[in-house]
């Protein structure tokens, strides 16, 4: 699949199921909300007390699944989440906000931080007819 594509889906859900890994190795879930920028990196915020920012922490290799809606598409999205500062911070923040415009009112709550994720792997499949599934790894 062509990575403006891939951006063109990303960018059209707001939401994402993401997965990472308990300390006693067992998968947690949440929903976040999401931002993609155009080097296919996701954006989220979170509470640094969540189960999610500790687990990155401990493994910072994490899954998504995007879509799933009536139109019977869905990305599954794997990859590498850290916590830049800086510039990259900046650039993600922007991102996210441009998505998100209240996200800077959290910024003032303790232990508010900014997620980005690079892409390894990446599957879209279309359940409709005709059924599509694409891989792309990175």
């Amino acid at each position: 699949m062509e990575k403006e594509a891939i951006f063109e889906f990303l960018s059209a859900h707001r939401y994402a199921v993401l997965a990472t890994v308990a300390p006693n190795r067992a998968p947690e879930a949440a929903l976040v909300g999401i931002a993609v920028t155009p080097e296919l990196e996701i954006v989220f915020d979170a509470i640094e007390s969540t189960r999610k920012i500790g687990n990155l922490r401990r493994n910072p290799r994490i899954a998504f699944v995007v879509g799933w809606d009536a139109d019977e598409r869905t990305m599954q999205y794997e990859g590498v989440a850290d916590e830049p500062g800086g510039r990259e911070l900046e650039r993600i923040k922007q991102a996210y906000c441009a998505v998100w415009p209240s996200a800077p009112e959290r910024d003032m709550w303790p232990g508010h931080v900014y997620v980005r994720v690079r892409p390894k792997w990446i599957r879209f499949s279309s359940y409709k007819l005709p059924y599509e599934i694409e891989e792309t790894t990175f």
